[in-house]
């Protein structure tokens, strides 16, 4: 277990607690409604606690980026969390201002209160030091009213944004019980890795930057014994390969997701007998599922799925492995048609009996789509950018933090 507090370490009793949660939610532009997820429900726990704990907690969270149609504000976070928690959560349309400041200093024991998106704030998504944070706006106004910091978004780990790493410069700072269940399931897989034979991991989705880091890593520490690739991956390998691919191809391009072609090359080059490529997928004919052989291409359709014999490929390779990693869909898993690569997979695992780690965004959504119960795997990770750069060997802020905050 890394070298920080938890809240288990705690007195909070009476206490202003300021605690950084991260429930950043699906968000359906037509409705403007946000949706329930895994993230509202896993910080409720935590927020239960210590309510019931008696501290007078302060919620710090985001939700999308400046410019995007999901940067709103969260009011309608505190509906759904008052449903988890059980418990009136408090909202406030403010951050730093006067009221927010009033409603913090008129908390009693045991109430909560979710202050508005810290992402209004001009300066929050800067990347910089703890110590440098010490002057950032949410910094410098909410200190002086909280006794203790708490950061349970696990999720936002790889950030060193103000309200992420900020206040563990200037409070007594502990991990909330995500973050450290993450944590601790994280390097218990990551150590049964290091030691077993016949681990694989599954990686697809529409970033392949998240997938390649993933690679280099653990393809060089020799942690890995394969990796299956599926997704906007997938089809770059079929390329690095030397696939034509058509229209997919074109859109590849548009996308500038080619500039990655070299580090696959370099990849497939190197760990060829490691790296299983799909051999066929699924494109859309006027708007039907049709498969074919990757021999087959370029296709002038675009590729939205991997293929029957790809899956079967896989779903034995699952089989048998010891430990499984899931990062990304396999293909276009929202429209039914083109989830068959994902589900099955999915499927695959949660039926494997192997120790297994699913996360990302996406693939909690694919989980729900699915009805696939989180209970046939070891661990469902909340993590999407956070659970890669964690995967990939890199430092990440905000747990350095903690862990500077508790050698003071």
């Amino acid at each position: 277990m890394a070298e920080f507090l938890t809240i288990d370490d705690a007195d909070v009793k009476d206490k202003t607690v300021l605690l950084r949660i991260d429930i950043n939610v699906p968000y359906d532009e037509k409705t403007r409604k946000v949706g329930d997820s895994d993230r509202l429900r896993e910080h409720a726990k935590t927020i239960k606690e210590l309510s019931d704990r008696g501290t007078k907690l302060v919620l710090l969270s985001h939700q999308g980026r400046k410019g995007d149609p999901d940067f709103v504000h969260l009011d309608q976070h505190a509906i759904l969390l008052s449903k988890h928690v059980g418990k009136e959560v408090k909202f406030i349309d403010d951050i730093v201002g006067e009221r927010s400041k009033g409603a913090i200093k008129s908390l009693r024991s045991g109430e909560i209160l979710l202050l508005d998106n810290v992402r209004f704030l001009d300066d929050e998504a800067e990347e910089k030091t703890p110590e440098e944070h010490k002057n950032s706006t949410i910094v410098k106004a909410l200190s002086p009213l909280a006794d203790v910091f708490v950061n349970d978004a696990f999720s936002a780990a790889h950030r060193s944004q103000a309200s992420v790493v900020g206040f563990t410069a200037m409070l007594p700072s502990y991990a909330g019980k995500v973050m450290a269940t993450e944590i601790e399931k994280l390097e218990d897989i990551l150590n049964n890795m290091k030691t077993s034979k016949h681990d694989t991991f599954v990686l697809g989705g529409a970033k392949p930057s998240d997938p390649l880091d993933v690679m280099i890593f653990m393809l060089e520490k020799e942690i890995l014994e394969k990796v299956l690739v599926s997704g906007i991956v997938g089809e770059l390998f079929l390329i690095a390969k030397g696939y034509k691919l058509g229209v997919t191809e074109d859109f590849l391009k548009k996308k500038k997701y080619t500039e990655y072609l070299p580090q696959a090359e370099k990849l497939l080059n190197k760990y060829s007998d490691k790296i299983e490529i799909p051999v066929d997928v699924a494109i859309d004919d006027n708007g039907k599922r049709k498969e074919i052989s990757v021999g087959d291409l370029p296709s002038d359709s675009l590729i939205l799925d991997i293929g029957e014999k790809t899956i079967k490929k896989y779903a034995d390779v699952i089989k048998d492995s010891a430990t499984i990693g899931f990062k990304g869909p396999a293909g276009k898993y929202e429209e039914d048609v083109f989830g068959i690569g994902t589900k099955l997979i999915l499927e695959a695992i949660a039926n494997s009996g192997c120790t297994s780690l699913v996360g990302g965004g996406h693939t909690l959504e694919a989980l729900d789509k699915f009805k696939i119960s989180r209970e046939k795997f070891t661990h469902v990770s909340l993590g999407g950018g956070a659970l890669i750069e964690f995967l990939s060997g890199k430092p990440m802020p905000a747990i350095e933090a903690l862990k500077a905050a508790a050698k003071k």
